[in-house]
């Protein structure tokens, strides 16, 4: 039996407090870092703990409503952080790695000698596209940004284009493409294929980063704006960047292997493990899938990244391990943020939220797809960050996703696309009180006013392209990868 999927809010009596409960928890966790600026790791407990305590009272569990939601929000945050931890930490060290030996960089100038200087905002857009599937934004941003301006200096235009360029490839690649910890909180809580997804995600993204970079052409067009003084980078210091000589750089090959072998062995596994059977290929099947397996294959990455970290920078034992100790600093605190973050939507879970919604929306033609669009922009624009968007919309549709399989019925289309759906509408509305948007900002040397301009406008034209295209994509293809 198929689920015809559904109106938010139809009439009958159909309990509402999971709704109510559902609130309150959105609302504390709003409150508590958009105004108190309370630590996001703890906002997120303290939220968690309020909905398993106003769950527990409503629905009369047996023992202290309060200890008993506490005690369920911890095993909930060791339940996620044992699935996302080793994954986060692997890619932090990725990421540094890649910055440290100049690998980032040869992949940038291999990416715009490919598509040569005329070409040059694919360049910029591809290889923040690619950078940005094991780094985090942040981080690619402030690899890429002095690379733009030097390239905009060389050339004596196109700033804002090539600034464009590399927000809107990172920006996708970030919430549309695992190891990055959003979208890896989302394939835990909706228990989807985590290779199928990145290759999904990687294709999505396709159309979206195209539309976006014709924006930042546009945008380059209409508004005057030129390179300043800003960020890390001096207009002075361009020059050195500029004319940096490619022999002091690893080859582009072994620079592209930390970020593509792990992404190629997990997809591969995906595929091996769908569509062929150890019968079919014998022990080849199992060799795949051991180093296919999402922590082998990041481990194998990292170990490829941080060689070429060693042997560029020269580095001994010793000062090798102390280089690494930044990025593990780094990743421990995501890394709790995350599993915090799984811990509230691991409460919103057993809130009874899904059968609420599933209740409300059964018989209308609301698609559970646009639904979880909407809920994870409401919640980007209202708070800020997209990782919290997406952990918190990844909850309410886990919740819903239980219900449906409870009842016997199914989706009608594979739950990568509410996975798609809920990235692309964690990218809308980027605003003031988003990290991301200062980054760009203070980076760029745009005021607040041209930042939202090009970032703030550039992120919610691709969310609204992406939620587009799922919804044309799930409707030709329900199930891409087979059911």
């Amino acid at each position: 039996m198929t689920l015809d999927i559904p109106v938010l809010f139809a009439a009958g009596a159909t309990d509402l407090t999971p709704f109510l409960v559902l609130l309150a928890g959105i609302a504390l966790v709003i409150i508590s870092i958009a105004a108190l600026r309370i630590h996001p790791f703890v906002a997120l407990i303290l939220a968690a703990a309020l909905v398993g305590s106003l769950t527990n009272l409503i629905n009369g569990s047996g023992g202290n409503p309060i200890t008993t939601a506490i005690s369920d929000t911890m095993k909930q945050l060791g339940n996620t952080a044992g699935g996302i931890a080793w994954i986060i930490a692997l890619a932090a060290i990725i990421g540094l790695c890649l910055m440290e030996s100049g690998a980032a960089d040869r992949i940038v100038r291999g990416m715009i000698r490919a598509f040569g200087e005329k070409r040059a905002g694919y360049a910029m857009l591809a290889s923040s596209f690619f950078l940005s599937i094991p780094v985090f934004f942040d981080t690619v941003f402030y690899l890429m940004v002095p690379l733009a301006q030097a390239l905009a200096f060389r050339l004596g235009k196109n700033y804002v284009y090539f600034i464009v360029a590399v927000c809107m490839g990172g920006a996708i690649t970030h919430s549309l493409v695992p190891p990055t910890p959003g979208p890896l909180i989302v394939v835990e809580a909706l228990g989807i294929n985590l290779g199928f997804t990145i290759i999904g995600g990687i294709a999505l993204g396709l159309i979206p980063a195209f539309v976006g970079l014709k924006c930042g052409g546009i945008l380059d067009s209409r508004l005057n704006i030129p390179l300043r003084e800003g960020g890390m980078v001096k207009i002075k210091d361009l020059e050195e960047i500029v004319g940096k000589d490619d022999s002091e750089l690893p080859s582009f090959f072994v620079s592209s292997l930390p970020v593509a072998l792990p992404v190629l062995l997990i997809a591969l596994a995906s595929v091996v493990q769908e569509f062929s059977s150890p019968d079919a290929i014998g022990p080849l099947y199992s060799i795949i899938e051991v180093f296919g397996q999402k922590h082998v294959a990041m481990f194998l990455g990292a170990l490829i990244a941080i060689t070429l970290m060693a042997r560029q920078k020269k580095l001994d034992k010793t000062a090798l391990w102390k280089a690494l100790e930044s990025p593990l600093g780094t990743a421990g605190t995501i890394i709790l943020i995350t599993a915090a973050g799984g811990a509230f939507g691991g409460m919103i879970r057993q809130s009874g939220i899904g059968d609420t919604i599933t209740t409300l929306t059964q018989g209308t033609g609301f698609s559970f797809i646009l639904l979880a669009w909407i809920v994870a922009a409401v919640m980007k624009v209202a708070q800020g960050s997209s990782t919290t968007s997406m952990i918190t919309t990844s909850g309410i549709m886990a919740g819903i996703l239980a219900t449906i399989s409870a009842s016997g019925a199914t989706l009608g289309y594979d739950p990568f696309y509410l996975f798609a759906a809920i990235a692309f509408g964690a990218m809308f509305g980027s605003w003031m009180n988003d990290s991301g948007f200062w980054i760009v900002c203070k980076m760029t040397g745009f005021t607040e006013a041209e930042t939202l301009k090009t970032w703030t406008l550039s992120v919610s034209i691709i969310s609204l392209v992406g939620i587009v295209q799922l919804l044309i994509v799930s409707a030709l293809f329900p199930f891409p990868f087979g059911k």
